[in-house]
């Protein structure tokens, strides 16, 4: 599953299905740092946001919208990069799927993206931000990568770990994309995913940073280590 093409700038890409419209602003809210869970009008969970405590110089955050695995949790999402969240400024985001997994995984976007749209509206209402990345596991990681990809005009990064796919309905600007996976991933085989799709990502252009480990379907804190390093190394 993946239909990459180089970078498009037509205006009318606008209206794809994938597209994310919302764009950071100054809040208009003073919103509390530490964990908060997010329900939806029906007391359903949409997602967990942690927010450090405000940088003393007052610098914005870095956001990251963390995507969990098939059956997983927006906890599940959030814990990608919660050990590491303090030390980086980075304010996590990690929405919950509507179904089991992603709507791409079921047959196209739709549902989540709406949700995902709405979500990031209300961060940036409520937080200051300066960038937008894009990480997520297994499954996640697949829809990280597709939306990113779609939306680079918007984010300038994807951590993808263990990553199925990368199907963006077009794509948008060129983001930076961290890919690992492990040799012996059972559940992804990497010869089928990044080993078939990285090399394709390099020939369009893209800045990859490609990552393989001995080991299975996990993320090893190493691994956790050297992305988070990466994505907030000085450009």
């Amino acid at each position: 599953m993946s239909d990459l093409r180089p970078p498009q700038q037509d205006p009318a890409d606008d209206a794809h299905p994938g597209r994310l419209t919302a764009r950071a602003h100054p809040p208009v809210a003073s919103t509390p740092a530490g964990l908060v869970p997010l329900t939806d009008a029906d007391g359903g969970p949409l997602a967990m946001v942690y927010a450090p405590e405000p940088a003393a110089d007052g610098a914005a955050y870095r956001l990251v919208v963390l995507l969990h695995g098939a059956g997983g949790s927006a906890r599940q999402g959030l814990d990608l990069l919660l050990p590491v969240a303090d030390a980086y400024h980075l304010l996590l985001v990690a929405p919950k799927a509507s179904a089991s997994s992603w709507d791409l995984i079921a047959g196209g976007f739709g549902v989540d993206v709406r949700r995902i749209d709405r979500l990031l509206g209300t961060v940036f209402d409520g937080y200051p931000v300066r960038d937008v990345t894009f990480g997520g596991f297994s499954d996640g990681a697949s829809y990280a990568l597709s939306l990113g990809l779609a939306n680079g005009d918007l984010v300038d990064a994807v951590l993808a770990f263990s990553p199925g796919f990368a199907a963006p309905p077009v794509t948008r600007g060129r983001p930076r994309i961290f890919v690992s996976h492990g040799v012996d991933d059972r559940v992804l085989p990497i010869d089928m995913c990044s080993r078939r799709f990285v090399p394709h990502l390099d020939s369009l252009g893209y800045d990859v940073t490609y990552e393989e480990f001995p080991g299975g379907h996990e993320i090893p804190a190493l691994v956790r280590q050297s992305a988070t390093a990466w994505l907030t190394a000085p450009r």
